[in-house]
């Protein structure tokens, strides 16, 4: 799969330990940084991976961040995004069967690294589930809509 991935600083182990995790499964992933632990404001990568799958160029994407909080906040001002802060198995795996999350966070300071690999497993293995939650999708996906259009 092609996927996107970004991070601050306080992110930058676990975004690279994620990157060689999944690159080793085979998936595509474009790093957008920060590199070398370099300070970034994380709105600025948040916003930027969020715009790009929101323009199709990725399906899904990672953010990472000291809690994941922030970046699930920023991602989620974008029109079209579901993102989802993660911090378990479970969580990992209803964002994407019940909320069709197309990004999902996870805070480098709370969650592990094997921990954040099997997260981002999950997620990636999990699909849409539709059914009982897809009205509730369809009416995110409106609101959005009717937002972009004002």
């Amino acid at each position: 799969m092609k996927l996107a991935i970004g991070c601050d600083e306080a992110a930058c182990n676990l975004k690279n330990a994620l990157k060689a995790h999944l690159l080793a499964q085979g998936h595509e992933v474009t790093d957008f940084g920060t590199h070398d632990n370099e300070p970034v404001l994380y709105p600025d990568m948040a916003f930027e991976v969020a715009q790009r799958v929101a323009a199709g160029d990725f399906p899904r994407a990672l953010l990472l961040c000291g809690t994941g909080i922030g970046m699930a906040i920023c991602a989620n001002k974008v029109p079209g995004i579901r993102a989802a802060q993660c911090h378990d198995t479970y969580s990992a795996e209803r964002a994407s069967r019940s909320n069709d999350a197309q990004i999902i966070t996870i805070g480098a300071r709370v969650v592990g690294p094997e921990l954040a690999k099997a997260i981002v497993d999950t997620w990636l293995r999990a699909s849409f589930d539709g059914g009982r939650s897809q009205p509730k999708v369809d009416l995110i996906n409106a609101f959005d809509s009717a937002r972009a259009a004002a």
